[in-house]
């Protein structure tokens, strides 16, 4: 049987990347609202950047039947707004003397753990964070109002950060797999010549 025309494409939705960073979006969302002056234009810009990474992955699985170029692109486009948000998130840190977690920090690796799929499931790890007393600051069993508002906002902040991190790692892979892919397959162009060429043998046959 000859090849579809336009390969199968799309699936977005099953795509671990664009699951991460619609959640990343939905934090992003709920956290601006709650940290971030809705006025400002930081607050625009975190939630426009957070968007784009999902959009631009589900864009990219879109346009992949008919160009490997523009879907390598768009997951470019989507991983770089991802890291503008991450230096967003680590500017709110760093301008509240709050700390970003370093790379090894057991908090981090206890959220990717979880695999958490939706806001709720974050909620619920911040909540166990905060009850084993992982974030008790000064080593105070009782924080004061202003405290606990800091701790939520840096277990927040990083919790972001954390699957800002595991979804650029991931978007990674993906590029490379679809750089792989077009040195193998190539394009729609080479595609549809193929196609075309199976389309004349038959008719001499």
């Amino acid at each position: 049987m000859s090849e579809e025309l336009i390969p199968k494409h799309g699936g977005y939705r099953k795509l671990k990347t664009f699951q991460i960073a619609q959640l990343i979006y939905d934090l992003t969302v709920r956290f601006c609202d709650r940290y971030i002056n809705p006025r400002s234009r930081t607050h625009d810009q975190m939630v426009q950047a957070a968007r784009s990474g999902v959009q631009n992955i589900a864009e990219g699985s879109q346009v992949s039947g008919t160009s490997k170029k523009i879907e390598m692109k768009l997951t470019n486009v989507a991983r770089a707004s991802l890291e503008e948000l991450r230096l967003d998130y680590e500017d709110f840190l760093r301008q509240r003397g709050l700390t970003q977690w370093e790379q090894n920090d057991p908090k981090r690796q206890s959220l990717i753990d979880r695999r958490p799929k939706s806001v709720q499931d974050v909620n619920l790890w911040a909540k166990s964070l905060l009850q084993s007393g992982q974030n008790r600051l000064h080593g105070k069993n009782v924080m004061s109002s202003a405290s606990k508002k800091s701790t939520l906002q840096e277990i927040a902040a990083n919790a972001v950060l954390t699957l800002i991190n595991v979804a650029t790692a991931l978007l990674y892979r993906q590029l490379i797999a679809q750089a792989e892919a077009f040195k193998k397959e190539g394009g729609f162009t080479e595609h549809l010549f193929k196609i075309r060429s199976q389309y004349r043998k038959r008719g001499n046959s």
